[in-house]
């Protein structure tokens, strides 16, 4: 078999097979969005920290081994003796390098009957690897920086357990230097802020998503590579009331994501700590919530040290959730539904399909409980189409998966175009009462990934037309809310785009929510590559979240791993890396995203389902196919061109870049090619960070299609009119050249017509045949006036044109925006583009004037951006310049229903004014 099929899809909640029961009640469990009204602090606290409570760990043996890591396997073995020998006696506090530049490992054997899964660090200077019983539990980068590790995952019931810490000193005093603590359950390692009495009436109050280093000033002092903007610490306080009727139920609090070092504590009680800036995590606060009363639960963020070599901001920048729900109740996470059926024909209509649900439920109270599932499989247009049940019991503190199954007759199917989604609820019920009830879109579709042929979607070969995109945008960094998400994967729906790789992290889950909605087909990522227990933890985390989403069409297990990526060690990680996955999802193929030719054909080749290719060319992805013919190939990243929207030469000074670069190839070298999946261009969108090719002032890439506002810049008519069958046509650049007349300008048209022929004002410069994924190209002598272009289709006949003029100065401005009505939550956004027009209404490609914004009613200004790879400009700011003729300001609601009037002054041009309304959600 040369083709690696893998029908399915789908997602919910469960059932199985006993009489069906009507539909429940209101439904108990609560899931209450946790956004608003927070307190928070940018920097540190200047209050004394208190001790942390617990069993201090004085005694540790040690020993100098410069070979670091590569000798983990012996000297963290529990069995080692370390009683003699070149081992020595230490304190916690000691320094032992003396000032030597080295490697030193700790050990000693934690008391026994310990009560805890933490231990805390006050310091190790300077970084340390935490290994309990042989196992690495994770590496921690920095001096005079406490930390906390959890120990659960190795930890041996009864003991013995054996810490061994690898210790790195890079200059100076070295060593486990300060107090080490198995900390007492459920207390905090510091005062201050975690304490619930601490006055925070001077913090600011602040909306979910939150990044709070957008916020800062561009300094050639900051990082370049995460976009020259200080990075530093904050605290987060959230207030809020239980109602006395939650006592007894079960409680837990859910963030999406924290960028970074996260610490939590409620009511100054020490829940934990999460290292991953992209991956979902939860803490149970029943044992400390306060029912009928006042709970504060605080965060502590440290951002400093960086996950990836782009803008990561730092914050809540993702959603929380408190989660309320009876003892028995399902697990988080814990549902996962397939469907199967036959592959569709070539007509599209789709045989019955057959869900297979599992569940899993818990039960936190001290006795068995029995209880019915009951799931009710609801069309679109919200009619049941299916209902299961099933009698399960849970035992005492325990949790139990049920497999149930379900048909769906003439099943509407997801894909791109129709992107169509059902609804599972599910309850689980004590006799008559609804105990518990969730409900989940899912999508029914088959995918097949065939080694000479390509993908497929529901039976139809599929060309993905795909792009990497990074976290951020104007005005918000980081903290994207859902509704931002949707209209940036609306932007690339409407160039023809059909894939998102997610770069190079598991992403928000409102931007799979729009995958799906929008149909956007989806390259799902972890993070970091490993098979640690902490890596692997990680690696699970993004597949039982995101399993459900029928826009995920396979996992990337990471990106560009120079170590590992063609080695046998690196084959060896990544097969236990998918093992993780399978044991969640069998469904989708797993790859990643390979770069260096070389390493094609070697380790990770060797063991994933399909071959991710970071750039090569043509050649190239022949010879890959050669190597492995029975293997799928796809680019996972290509292109990488560099242009600067509305720039048409090199300026170093002002660190743009020329849209005369152009991406044929990339695109070309995967369109010709029948065995080539498709390919993911970078980027779609221009990023903070990572400045390239020029460095301060450069503050953002220009590698994207579009740039940093969304605006497109030309090469998006490439993409458009080889990605879309509309006909289209293109010319670039502008036609604002005072001073060289008569000189020849290159000119270039993006088209998909057959043939097309450019005018200067009416005189024909010539018509050509248009290649094939490709361009075309003329020089034309300035002069001023009219540049157009027709485009003619195989039988002469026009059928699309395009031109542009030379403008006057700039006299007005114009405000548009795609969506005038935004839900009055204080969350949602609302892009208006912002462009300066001549006296005739033509936007002026080269005006730079200074556009300041004021909103009155129920809305704010959220921040403003204009695409300037060198505008240092703040993005949470009211003003900005328009950047070659265009700008932007993003509008927010408050929590108030009503008018939101925007208006846009510029001293010499015409006032804009536009109305929005924000309704109640």
């Amino acid at each position: 078999m040369r083709a690696l099929s893998i029908p399915i899809f789908a997602v919910l909640l469960f059932a199985a097979g006993i009489p069906a029961v009507k539909a429940a009640a209101a439904p108990p469990r609560e899931r209450i969005l946790m956004d608003a009204d927070w307190k928070f602090f940018r920097g540190e606290i200047e209050t004394a920290p208190a001790a942390p409570q617990g069993t201090q760990i004085t005694h540790w043996r040690w020993m100098n081994d410069d070979t670091g890591m590569a000798d983990a396997a012996k000297m963290a073995d529990p069995a080692l003796d370390a009683s003699a020998g070149d081992w020595k006696d230490a304190a916690s506090g000691d320094d032992v390098f003396k000032g030597r530049v080295g490697f030193a490992w700790f050990r000693t054997t934690l008391p026994e009957g310990a009560k805890t899964h933490t231990i805390h660090f006050d310091c190790v200077d300077d970084n340390a690897t935490v290994y309990l019983n042989g196992q690495r539990l994770v590496r921690h980068e920095g001096w005079d920086d406490p930390f906390d590790v959890d120990l659960a995952p190795a930890w041996k019931k009864g003991g013995p357990n054996l810490l061994a810490v690898l210790v790195e000193n890079t200059a100076g005093a070295g060593g486990i230097t300060a107090p080490v603590y198995l900390l007492d359950p459920g207390t905090s390692v510091a005062g201050g802020p975690p304490s619930p009495g601490f006055p925070d009436r001077s913090w600011r109050t602040v909306h979910l998503p939150h990044d709070f280093i957008i916020e800062g000033t561009f300094s050639e002092l900051g990082d370049a590579s995460h976009g020259s903007l200080p990075t530093t610490t904050g605290w987060y306080r959230k207030t809020f009331n239980l109602p006395a009727a939650d006592k007894g139920k079960s409680l837990w609090i859910d963030f999406d994501g924290v960028y970074r070092d996260s610490k939590v504590w409620l009511n100054g009680h020490y829940l934990g700590h999460h290292t991953s800036g992209y991956t979902s995590f939860r803490f149970d606060i029943t044992p400390y919530a306060k029912c009928g009363g006042r709970n504060v639960l605080a965060v502590h963020v440290d951002p400093r040290h960086f996950e990836g070599w782009w803008y990561e901001g730092g914050g809540i920048y993702r959603h929380v959730w408190l989660n309320v729900a009876e003892p028995v109740h399902f697990a988080p996470w814990g549902t996962f539904v397939t469907s199967n059926l036959p592959e569709p024909g070539p007509d599209g209509s789709a045989a019955s399909a057959t869900l297979t649900i599992k569940t899993s439920a818990s039960n936190a109270t001290a006795v068995d409980a029995t209880r019915t599932l009951v799931s009710q499989v609801l069309d679109a247009a919200g009619q049941p189409v299916a209902e299961i049940g099933a009698s399960v019991t849970v035992p005492a503190g325990k949790s139990v998966e049920t497999t149930q199954s379900a048909t769906v007759t003439n099943p509407h199917l997801w894909s791109i175009e129709k992107p169509y989604l059902y609804h599972l609820v599910t309850t689980l019920r004590s006799n008559d009462r609804v105990m518990d009830r969730e409900e989940t879109s899912f999508g029914i579709r088959t995918i097949r990934y065939d080694a000479d042929k390509g993908f497929f979607l529901n039976g139809k070969s599929v060309k993905i037309k795909g792009t990497c995109n990074h976290q951020d945008f104007v005005a918000v960094g980081v903290g994207v809310p859902d509704s931002l998400e949707a209209w940036r994967v609306q932007k690339l729906k409407d160039m023809g785009g059909n894939g998102w790789r997610m770069s190079h992290n598991p992403p928000t889950p409102g931007l799979l929510d729009a995958c799906d909605r929008l149909g956007m087909l989806v390259m799902d990522e972890n993070r970091h590559v490993g098979d640690s227990d902490a890596n692997l933890a990680e690696v699970a985390s993004m597949v039982l979240r995101d399993r459900n989403h029928p826009s995920v069409i396979m996992w990337s297990m990471c990106n560009e791993e120079g170590r590992y990526q063609g080695t046998d060690e690196g084959a060896k990680i990544f097969s236990h890396m998918m093992d993780t996955v399978h044991q969640y999802d069998t469904t989708r193929p797993i790859s990643c995203a390979q770069s260096d030719t070389r390493t094609w054909g070697h380790g990770f080749s060797l063991v994933e389902d399909l071959q991710g290719c970071n750039y090569g060319g043509g050649g190239d992805y022949d010879r890959v196919h050669g190597m492995l013919p029975n293997k799928p190939v796809f680019g996972s990243e290509t292109a990488s061109t560099l242009t600067t929207r509305g720039a048409y030469a090199n300026d170093a000074a002002h660190v743009l870049v020329s849209s005369y670069n152009m991406t044929d190839s990339s695109w070309k070298n995967v369109a010709d090619r029948e065995f080539m999946c498709g390919s993911f261009v970078w980027t779609g969108f221009d990023y903070k960070g990572e400045p390239t090719p020029y460095k301060w002032p450069c503050v953002n890439s220009n590698f994207g299609i579009l740039d940093m506002c969304g605006f497109p810049k030309d090469n998006y008519w490439y993409y458009l009119s080889w990605w879309k069958s509309e006909p289209v046509v293109h010319l670039m650049p502008h036609w604002n050249w005072p001073g060289r007349e008569g000189q020849p300008v290159r000119v270039i048209a993006f088209s998909n017509c057959s043939e097309v022929e450019v005018f200067l004002n009416g005189q024909s410069m010539g018509r050509k045949p248009m290649p094939r994924y490709e361009h075309l190209q003329w020089m034309v002598p300035y002069a001023p006036g009219t540049l157009s272009a027709k485009g003619y289709d195989s039988t002469g006949a026009e059928t699309a044109s395009t031109k542009v003029e030379t403008t006057g100065g700039p006299a007005s401005l114009r405000l548009s925006t795609e969506r005038t009505s935004l839900a009055s939550d204080s969350e949602d956004l609302a892009p208006v583009k912002v462009e300066v027009l001549d006296a005739q209404g033509r936007v002026v490609p080269t005006a730079d004037d200074l556009v300041t914004f004021k909103v009155a009613g129920a809305g704010f200004v959220a921040g403003v951006g204009n695409g300037n790879p060198g505008d240092h400009d703040p993005d949470r700011g009211s003003t900005r310049h328009a950047f070659n003729g265009l700008c932007m300001v993003v509008v927010g609601s408050t929590d108030k229903p009503g008018v939101i009037q925007l208006t846009a002054t510029s001293p010499g041009l015409r006032d804009a004014s536009l109305s929005l309304t924000a309704v109640a959600p």
